[in-house]
């Protein structure tokens, strides 16, 4: 089975590809940068590293890369700077699911394709009928105003749920959505559920990266799993201790 993986070299990102490559999986991945992977990964002979800026990649370049792949994986975030947080591209994880989606139609794989995408709970999934408090939705308003990130996560979840939707020919989706992400030195329990279950603005819940990481490796390798939550926007929180 064959992953490409998207923001490899970030927090989750470098996580999930250690997770996937432990378990014997071939991973692609494209990176800006070389030296933003750890030696161990890159050393890895079932690993192909692609150097390149994503959104600079032409289609035909994009089109090489998912040809032969049975998942993509998606933990593309903004840098939380200045220049990551108001500068350019404002809409790098919509344009990225985007362009990687019709590069798979350009594929027509055999079989559907897995795509997964790390979302947050302060997503609202509207389609499933999720409602928030008064409070809650007023500070997120201030939030798509002031943050553009957010309104990234929100249009690649979009993307997936209203353009692919459920009987795409070629592409089934989960968006998995963590709280409040901590670091850990290992993947731990964790409970997961089709809404939140508590506010992501008033009283939010932790979630380890590599518990993030290990659920969408999960999601890539186990079919029944798989099948539990395609076309679904999944919470993961870490277990309460």
């Amino acid at each position: 089975m064959t992953t490409l993986v998207l923001g490899a070299s970030g927090a989750t990102g470098r996580l999930l590809v250690e997770q996937l490559l432990n378990q014997g999986e071939t991973v692609r991945c494209i990176v800006r940068s070389l030296d933003s992977l750890p030696d161990s990964i890159k050393s890895n002979e079932r690993l192909t590293i692609i150097e390149a800026s994503l959104l600079d990649m032409t289609d035909t370049q994009l089109l090489e890369q998912v040809e032969g792949c049975d998942a993509v994986a998606s933990c593309l975030g903004h840098n939380m700077t200045w220049k990551g947080v108001y500068g350019h591209p404002r809409r790098l994880v919509f344009d990225a699911v985007r362009r990687l989606c019709l590069a798979i139609e350009k594929a027509q794989p055999r079989s559907r394709v897995k795509f997964v995408l790390m979302n947050t709970t302060g997503n609202q999934n509207t389609q499933a009928g999720e409602k928030v408090s008064l409070g809650e939705s007023v500070v997120m308003s201030l939030i798509r105003l002031l943050l553009p990130p957010h309104i990234d996560n929100e249009k690649a979840a979009a993307f997936l749920q209203s353009n692919i939707g459920s009987t795409h020919k070629f592409i089934e989706w989960v968006i998995v959505r963590p709280d409040s992400l901590i670091d850990e030195s290992k993947a731990s329990e964790y409970s997961l559920f089709s809404s939140p279950i508590r506010s992501a603005i008033f009283n939010a819940g932790k979630t380890s990266r590599v518990n993030v990481a290990h659920f969408m490796s999960r999601l890539i390798l186990n079919d029944e799993l798989w099948k539990q939550w395609r076309l679904q926007m999944p919470v993961i929180y870490n277990a309460e201790k």
